[in-house]
């Protein structure tokens, strides 16, 4: 896969400097880029999310240490992910059990999708798509602001094809 858009890794890198600048304060949780590859155990769904948050003891695959099986989950979306990252990829995410929160933030447009996993076992969705708009963290109880996560990102940029 190629890389990722400007608007994407302005988008990646806000979200991250933000949840690591909390989580500092702490020693709970640790924050990872995409490097970190995932595995859902049930479904033996492999990935690269763009963001994972594990809280606690990081918990990996027997002889497997750089694989970790207990992330909360954040994605960047882009205009040939958002499909897979809305439906199949959260199907199967959905079969990790440390996954309290799924949270999708568009490249595309200021829109932030919050799913978080309720008691029973079902999913709500909240939206968020105003920059002035404030949401909470499920996994870390961190309050942040949409505007915060669209940082210098230019959605009028044209786009250059080369």
């Amino acid at each position: 896969m190629e890389g990722g858009s400007i608007e994407h890794n302005q988008i990646t890198r806000n979200t991250m400097s933000l949840i690591d600048e909390y989580l500092r304060k702490g020693d709970k949780c640790q924050i990872f880029p995409s490097d970190l590859k995932i595995h859902a155990i049930t479904n033996s769904l492999y990935t690269y999310p763009d963001l994972s948050i594990v809280c606690g003891k990081i918990e990996t695959l027997p002889n497997k240490k750089n694989i970790v099986t207990n992330p909360s989950l954040i994605e960047v979306l882009s205009k040939t992910t958002q499909d897979y990252d809305r439906g199949a990829k959260f199907k199967l995410y959905r079969d990790i059990e440390s996954l309290k929160e799924y949270i999708l933030i568009s490249s595309l447009e200021t829109l932030v999708e919050k799913y978080d996993k309720q008691v029973d076992g079902s999913w709500v969705l909240h939206e968020y798509k105003n920059v002035a708009n404030t949401f909470t963290t499920t996994s870390i109880d961190l309050l942040i602001t949409v505007k915060d996560l669209y940082r210098n990102v230019n959605f009028e940029m044209p786009e250059v094809n080369d």
